[in-house]
């Protein structure tokens, strides 16, 4: 299993992330944190079955600190969703086509899966996204514009939100 799965971490302007895949596509990544170990942390137990490489997704790396420069950044990575239910899978896949810069509701979410009245099992989908930032989870928001939930935290949420706000008027 050693060979299948790969990690790096690495610093941006905003703080350490950490990545984790496999020969299928992306598994895990993380926001950024005051550290390399807590981004290691981050990534959970998995890392202990992982290679580690300093250029392992060399690409996506510089794609990511470009984001967490405040500029536009595209994710059209493949991901390995196999530990994730059918649901979570479909609820992140339509949270990928948020376009950057935008945002939609959870009641959109549900509607474009054909189920309007899963509005809370979508929040409970997107809050166990293994992915932020390459699904987009933080474009989600209540109906009435609040922000909800997120797992970085709210402030993180906002965050990300202005960041990206800022970057579609360069």
């Amino acid at each position: 299993m050693t060979r299948e799965l790969g990690y790096t971490i690495f610093n941006t302007d905003m703080g350490w992330l950490g990545i984790l895949g496999s020969a299928k596509g992306l598994l895990h990544t993380t926001l950024p944190h005051r550290s390399a170990q807590e981004a290691e942390q981050q990534l959970g137990d998995r890392v202990n079955d992982a290679t580690w490489s300093a250029d392992f997704s060399d690409d996506l790396m510089q794609r990511l600190r470009t984001y967490f420069g405040g500029h536009r950044a595209t994710f059209p990575d493949e991901l390995d969703l196999s530990q994730a239910t059918a649901f979570q899978r479909e609820v992140w896949e339509i949270t990928r086509l948020i376009p950057y810069g935008e945002t939609r509701s959870y009641t959109w979410v549900a509607e474009q899966l054909g189920k309007a009245r899963a509005v809370r099992a979508v929040g409970k989908a997107l809050a166990r996204n293994p992915l932020p930032i390459i699904i987009p989870c933080h474009r989600v928001v209540a109906n009435d514009g609040k922000l909800g939930g997120y797992s970085g935290g709210v402030e993180m949420k906002r965050y990300l939100l202005h960041l990206e706000a800022s970057a579609t008027f360069q």
